[in-house]
């Protein structure tokens, strides 16, 4: 999208003279030139260019936040007050911003006096203009600088003459804030519930979520669960759970089971509302006579090749079956035999009989049933006709009495269909389908036709392997639905498709753990390390908080001697520069233990490093120093006696997207790195007996999960979660 288009759509969406500048002041439009040093980027403002250091900003920072605002605003739930009080937080003590910040915060001036907002804007233009005769680098141009003076003495002048004015003003913008506020918060599917409640097309809502149990659910569907359900606990509706099943080809119980497990998970409660669309078959079956008696369906005898051919192209309009002007009774005899048992899969179709010219393909005289003679999961053999998804959907909406259906952007063309089966069926309330944007989420595979193969072939241990993004695969990782909740709520709800970076997901779930969870520590690659002078057969138990950021989990007692093992990374015996952890002379400190200093170590035949020899200060006791001496460095460590074994399992990402799902030859591109077993670890002996689902903090490892499928109390088996280190900053109008 050009520049250009950018600020028509605000225009649009917003309702604003002045949307080009607020593109501009919140750098919308970003170009990256190069990487690393020397590199920048280029910012659109007022129509000139503003090319800045590329060092002064996080790259993934800038894009993630800036692709935010544009949603927000587009969604019309942002203003330039809001943003550059935004942008002062997120760019605080950042020089390298200087620039952007002066130039919102004129902007936020401006905006103040036009809301007529009296109160502050004075002395702010006066600090404002004093900046800029102390910054001429960084000045509006000298007219600007003029009017704004003279604005500013104008506003000083009337404040003095006229303070109750000033206050009442200040109350009633306040007020008039508050009150926008509220309105522009909501997003565009609430402002179409709050306009059919108001003018009471509907006394109640009701939503509904309707997956076809062919596969697992997604993090996709987790923001169609959750945005179905916030919207019927908002207005005080009603949420159902439908499977919508009309194709037994491809469902399987398994998939019924672990698609309501997921949900529940997620935290929807669907109460009495469980309902299969398969319980309407009878009454979709009547619906189809309805339309043949009508003259508005007929069984049609092409194959499925030859329906395709009469459809026609997008730009050439289809022809008319030759069976599309058989009579009702014949209709009616044929699709009665078709029900009977008597014609054979494929050979028979009913279609909608509707306009074979219409310019939306969906709408070219549809299939609306099929003849398969197929068991389904939760009709046995009754039926050999199916609905198509497109005849049935409406159908159940409105038995239901939903009154919202939302769903994804692609069904936006069939929205005509859906329309057109409610109005023929002449239901007295029928329901209104609403689109919004599909989940993107970057570097991972949703698609059930990838994951089916994915499992089939044994690249994954299942659908809920760790590396994938179905909800039971991010639960077995160890998300929770908090993070999920959270990372939904800050991707929003628009009507424009994009991508949402994985780095936000693990933020999110960062978020969540940091202060729940217990810190502990575990090695995941580890070296002996022996205090030489440390009495032989003395075991002490140190007193160890679980979590310094939040005092009520409380603390516990590790046991510490002469032995212990440390991470292979922190010792190496010849010092790189800017490496304070263990080398021959140097002391450290051990983790919430001793100071101890490196006096040698061992190695095996090969070379490699066996045992590391240390001494320690026993007045260091704690991690400090009597004589108030510092060090640099400090490790963590586990008592090697005492220490449980573990196995850690570390994740990428499964597939390269950059490089394409598949590779030349057809098969799948796999990431042979997406994960590292590491079989050897240990840990503290507090996590010994660790049940699945158990989470914790490994010190400076990460964020780790016991595996529900592999771990047992007697052989912990560890999902690393994700890292502590994240490039992803949220922006600070969601904190």
């Amino acid at each position: 999208m050009t520049y250009d288009e950018v600020v028509a759509k605000v225009k649009a969406a917003a309702g604003r003279a002045d949307a080009s500048d607020i593109l501009g002041h919140l750098a919308v439009q970003i170009n990256i030139f190069g990487e690393g040093e020397g590199a920048f980027y280029v910012e659109f403002n007022d129509g000139a260019i503003d090319v800045q250091p590329y060092e002064y900003y996080d790259r993934d920072v800038l894009i993630t936040t800036t692709a935010m605002e544009i949603v927000d605003i587009m969604d019309g739930r942002r203003s330039i007050l809001d943003a550059y009080n935004d942008h002062v937080a997120f760019f605080e003590g950042d020089t390298g911003a200087a620039l952007v910040l002066q130039k919102l915060k004129w902007r936020k001036d401006s905006a103040k006096e036009a809301a007529g907002e009296q109160g502050k804007a004075a002395p702010e233009a006066e600090a404002k203009v004093s900046s800029d005769k102390a910054e001429p680098a960084k000045k509006e141009t000298a007219a600007d600088q003029s009017k704004a003076i003279s604005e500013a003495e104008a506003k000083v002048s009337s404040d003095k003459a006229e303070p109750e004015k000033k206050e009442a003003a200040a109350a009633q913008d306040q007020a008039a804030k508050t009150e926008e506020k509220e309105t522009v918060s909501k997003n565009f599917i609430e402002q179409i519930i709050d306009k059919d409640l108001a003018e009471g097309a509907y006394d109640q809502i009701c939503t509904r979520f309707p997956p076809e149990p062919n596969g697992y659910l997604h993090i996709g569907h987790a923001k169609s669960i959750l945005l179905n359900y916030g919207l019927a606990q908002e207005y005080g509706g009603v949420f159902h759970m439908r499977f919508d099943d009309t194709n037994p080809t491809k469902e399987r119980v398994e998939f019924v089971e672990s698609i309501k497990k997921d949900i529940q998970w997620l935290g929807a409660d669907w109460g009495d509302h469980l309902y299969f669309a398969s319980d309407y078959f009878g009454q979709m079956y009547e619906a189809a006579i309805k339309l043949i008696k009508k003259g508005k369906a007929f069984v049609c005898d092409l194959t499925a090749e030859q329906i395709r051919e009469y459809r026609g192209t997008l730009t050439e309009p289809g022809k008319n079956s030759p069976y599309r002007d058989r009579s009702v009774e014949e209709n009616l005899r044929l699709f009665e035999e078709m029900k009977a048992g008597k014609c054979a899969d494929g050979s028979r179709v009913l279609r909608a009989r509707i306009d074979m010219a219409s310019p939306n393909i969906n709408m070219r005289d549809p299939v609306i049933y099929r003849v398969a003679h197929l068991t389904h999961h939760n009709t046995g053999d009754q039926w050999c006709i199916y609905p198509m998804y497109d005849f049935a959907h409406p159908i159940e909406d409105a038995i239901e009495g939903v009154t919202h259906s939302i769903c994804t952007l692609e069904f936006e063309d069939h929205r005509p269909l859906y329309d057109w089966v409610v109005r023929e069926l002449e239901y007295v309330h029928p329901p209104k389908q609403i689109e919004f944007a599909k989940l993107y989420l970057t570097n991972v595979v949703t698609g059930k036709r990838y994951i089916k193969k994915l499992v089939e072939e044994g690249t994954v241990d299942g659908w809920d392997d760790p590396r994938l993004v179905s909800i039971a695969a991010l639960r077995r990782r160890g998300y929770t639905p908090e993070s999920i909740q959270k990372f939904v709520e800050l991707c929003g709800v628009t009507k424009a498709n994009g991508s949402v970076d994985y780095a936000m997901l693990e933020y999110c779930i960062r978020e969540d753990l940091k202060l729940k969870r217990p810190r502990v520590m575990a090695v995941l690659d580890p070296v002996k390390l022996v205090i030489d002078n440390y009495p032989e057969g003395k075991t002490e138990q140190l007193e160890v908080a679980n979590n310094l950021e939040n005092e009520s989990l409380g603390s516990r007692t590790v046991p510490f001697s002469r032995e212990l093992y440390i991470e292979r990374e922190d010792f190496m015996e010849v010092r790189p520069r800017k490496y304070f952890r263990l080398y021959p002379g140097n002391e450290v400190r051990l983790m919430n233990a001793y100071y101890v200093t490196c006096v040698g170590c061992e190695k095996d035949a090969d070379g490699k490093v066996t045992v590391v020899h240390c001494t320690y200060d026993p007045e260091s006791r704690g991690g400090k120093s009597p004589d108030g001496r510092k060090v640099k460095g400090t490790i963590h460590w586990v008592n090697a006696e005492t220490a449980v074994q573990a196995e850690c399992r570390l994740y990428e990402n499964l597939i390269d997207e950059e490089k394409g799902v598949y590779n030349a030859d057809g098969t799948m591109n796999i990431n042979p790195n997406s994960m590292t077993i590491l079989k050897k670890c240990y840990v503290e002996p507090s996590l010994a007996g660790t049940e699945a689902y158990e989470s914790f903090q490994f010190v400076r490892n990460g964020f780790f999960c016991a595996d529900a499928k592999d771990s047992r109390p007697d052989a912990l088996v560890f999902n690393r979660i994700v890292s502590l280190k994240s490039s992803f900053k949220l922006p600070a109008d969601a904190k």
